[in-house]
């Protein structure tokens, strides 16, 4: 166990205690992508778990021991409930919480700024509940300074005890405590634990990174603890920039590997064997995802701020971004050489997840490809073996239902855009009369009916 630090020892022993003791309770204030797997990490380790939505569907489902999310089962939830977890709507319950841990979205607006609604909102519920000694943590994927800006100004203004946020040892007993850490949700990934994740640490001072840290580390088999908030929150925005900047790479290589007739995955592949000094990505159609696409954005916004021009972040943004537009150009050029038009032209996508074996809609760039092929005049049908029916979203209005596979032969145009391991290729190939594959799930296959872009 973590020792105190000098200041309140009473109250520093009795939070550390009552986590190593399970007797601590935990607040997740949003049930998604993110809140849940975390709710039933904390439930996993004997802790009483309050899970907090606006969504009534989902505390619906979770109160009657169902689930919405595909890798969640049903009995992990009964597990959870077994271990005392509950959902509600009912804000006012976070007053009984000794940890509460904020995972609501951060999407942008339509001006590809950030929108912290989620976050705000989330702190006017906090605020009137907060109590002495209570640990607020976001989670919440943000640009630098957002905890120390947005969250703790809300939580200070409108809390009804007077409270304020503790920032050294010496603010006394009359104050609750702040901290970031990144969320490390990677959906469908199978290869690595949960618990096997190392979560990084931002206290506002200390007393608040020593709190956090003995919290999570009774979940995870290790914490990385950083000196502020603010460094927590630039460390995830570098993970996720890393990456989009790599796909970005990639993605332009393709384009001029497809004009030099160069098979890009072959490249890649033979490049991955170099032992050092080389990561392999892989382009596609797009980025999707809650994080990859938006976070450039977070970090190019708050730049301004400081007079700087994130030049190459938005080079890799604006790179990822023109990827639908390439594929819905692709679609139109391989039905032209078929002497067939886009316009009135029968398209079939398959996959809509952002990528493959996942219910998870967010940023999806078939949402963005559909739309596109729909304005260019195609009647556009789709299959997911994850989504019955696409309504409406932040960002897009489909309001669209599965289309059995067993139509293919019907479509002038099978595009492959989310390559979901339950396809059978082969079989899709020789049913239908063209096929544009975006992923290279075609591989190995050789038919005059592909085109690979």
């Amino acid at each position: 166990m973590l020792s105190p630090t000098a200041s309140s020892p009473a109250r520093s022993q009795s939070f550390l205690d009552k986590t190593e003791s399970r007797e601590l309770r935990v607040g997740i204030i949003g049930l998604g992508y993110v809140g849940l797997p975390l709710t039933l990490l904390f439930s996993e380790e004997k802790f009483r778990v309050t899970g907090f939505d606006v969504d009534e569907r989902k505390v619906s489902t979770l109160t009657d021991g169902g689930s919405y999310i595909y890798r969640i089962l049903p009995e992990e939830i009964a597990a959870a409930r077994n271990s005392g977890f509950s959902a509600t709507t009912d804000y006012a319950g976070l007053a009984e919480m000794n940890a509460i841990i904020i995972c609501v979205p951060t999407p942008l607006n339509e001006h590809h700024e950030p929108d912290l609604s989620y976050i705000e909102n989330t702190a006017h519920a906090i605020a009137p509940n907060l109590r002495p000694g209570q640990l607020v943590i976001l989670e919440s994927t943000t640009y630098p300074g957002t905890t120390e800006e947005v969250l703790v100004p809300i939580l200070e203004k409108e809390n009804k005890l007077a409270l304020k946020a503790a920032r050294s040892a010496d603010d006394g007993d009359n104050v609750f405590h702040v901290a970031f850490s990144p969320e490390r949700e990677d959906p469908g990934n199978t290869s690595v634990a949960r618990r096997d994740i190392p979560k990084v640490i931002g206290g506002l001072e200390p007393l608040a990174t020593q709190y956090a840290s003995a919290l999570y580390n009774s979940i995870f088999n290790r914490v990385v603890p950083v000196s502020s908030p603010a460094a927590a929150e630039m460390t995830k925005l570098l993970e996720n920039i890393y990456r989009c900047v790599n796909i970005a790479l990639v993605n332009e290589l393709k384009l001029l590997c497809l004009r030099m007739g160069i098979d890009i995955f072959e490249v890649i592949q033979a490049a991955s064997t170099k032992p050092f000094g080389f990561q392999p990505f892989y382009p596609g159609p797009g980025l999707g995802g809650h994080c990859i696409p938006i976070d450039p954005f977070y970090l190019s916004w708050k730049a301004k701020e400081y007079d700087f021009h994130t030049r190459f972040i938005e080079l890799a943004g604006e790179v990822n971004l023109s990827m639908p537009y390439h594929v819905v150009a692709s679609v139109a050029a391989a039905l032209n050489r078929q002497k067939k038009s886009l316009n009135g032209a029968k398209a079939f996508v398959l996959g809509m997840a952002y990528k493959k074996d996942i219910d998870d809609l967010r940023e999806s760039p078939s949402l963005t490809i559909i739309e596109l092929l729909q304005r260019e005049g195609a009647s556009v049908s789709y299959n997911d073996p994850f989504f019955p029916t696409v309504g409406r979203g932040r960002k897009y209005d489909l309001n669209m239902s599965s289309t059995p596979l067993n139509r293919i032969e019907e479509f002038d145009c099978v595009l492959i855009v989310t390559d979901h391991s339950s396809y059978n290729y082969p079989d899709i190939v020789k049913r239908a009369k063209l096929v544009v594959d975006t992923r290279n799930a075609t591989k190995g296959i050789k038919a005059d009916n592909i085109v690979r872009c």
